[in-house]
């Protein structure tokens, strides 16, 4: 197949989240609370300028199919909003404080894990199937994670929750599949800045000092605007004229990168029982991903309203 714009857009976010850690890593003298808290709130001003300037017909269309719903799909929408909301930002806080206090390869492997624990939920929450290579591929999943557990427990259990609560946070989204996901992403990032802002000594962030903080503003800034909502519209994007099991493959882009990233920037070293579990980690998923001779939807990795809420 010819590679298409819509190939370059996917490669690009991809990339683009691939070198997430680059930034953030600059920022690793700042608590993490005081990261969330103002990569959330610039975020949702970035966000709602780019709503209200340019996409007032998603939001009316979300606002007439909240109107227009039955009582309980209005409790389900905003329930599974608030939730989403809370698993996005609990996401975002122990990534940041993965990334910057424990390793990159932490990291990356949560984002490798996740579309299969995303698989495990919608099987054991939503009653999807799983093929029988799925399954297998699960399994060596879990064996990676327990060579991981032998040489350090705690980091492999920050990985597991890193992927959990994007897993969890993406089941949500898959029930509210049918509303724009940009609108609900904003009513999400709108609910975490009302839980932040009276959280905010809890968490170690200070709204004053870091409204007056010029380098705190400029690279958060960076990261809400360049490595959370343009790739997100690249993503998007791609999705409109590729396949979601092509951009899931293409999504594997990511992780690899922050491995690489990680022992060739950041100057990590892996262990032999790492080496090993990194290794069946990759074939799992090729195994995951591997074509069925009956493609069910209900089967893939990560749907396509998943993949447009995929915001690092």
């Amino acid at each position: 197949m010819k590679p298409s714009r819509f190939h370059t857009a996917a490669l690009a976010a991809y990339l683009i989240w691939g070198f997430f850690p680059i930034p953030l890593r600059l920022l690793t003298g700042y608590a993490s609370g005081q990261i969330l808290y103002f990569r959330v709130v610039l975020a949702l001003l970035l966000l709602a300028a780019i709503l209200l300037l340019g996409r007032r017909g998603a939001l009316q269309q979300t606002w007439q199919q909240y109107r227009t719903a039955v009582p309980t799909e209005r409790r389900r929408m905003l329930g599974l909003t608030a939730l989403g909301g809370m698993l996005l930002t609990i996401n975002w806080l122990l990534f940041i404080y993965v990334v910057n206090h424990v390793s990159v390869q932490a990291g990356s492997f949560a984002y490798l894990l996740c579309p299969i624990l995303t698989a495990v939920l919608g099987w054991a929450l939503l009653g999807e199937r799983l093929r029988p290579v799925q399954g297998a591929a699960i399994a060596i999943s879990l064996v990676s994670c327990g060579l991981l557990a032998t040489g350090n427990l705690q980091t492999v259990g920050m990985s597991l929750l890193v992927a959990l609560s994007y897993a969890s946070y993406l089941i949500t989204q898959r029930v509210l599949r049918h509303y724009d996901k940009l609108v609900l992403l904003g009513l999400q990032l709108l609910l975490a800045t009302a839980v932040l802002v009276p959280l905010a000594g809890p968490l170690g962030a200070d709204p004053v000092a870091g409204f007056a903080d010029t380098r705190l503003l400029l690279i958060v800034g960076l990261l809400s605007a360049g490595f959370t909502v343009l790739p997100l519209f690249l993503n998007l994007f791609a999705l409109g004229g590729l396949s979601s099991g092509t951009v899931g493959i293409l999504m594997y882009l990511n992780p690899l990168v922050s491995f690489l990233l990680a022992f060739l920037y950041f100057g990590e070293s892996a262990a032999a029982n790492q080496v090993i579990a990194y290794g069946l980690i990759v074939i799992s998923v090729l195994l995951y991903n591997w074509p069925a001779k009956r493609q069910l939807v209900t089967t893939e990795a990560l749907t396509e309203a998943e993949q447009a809420t995929r915001v690092a």
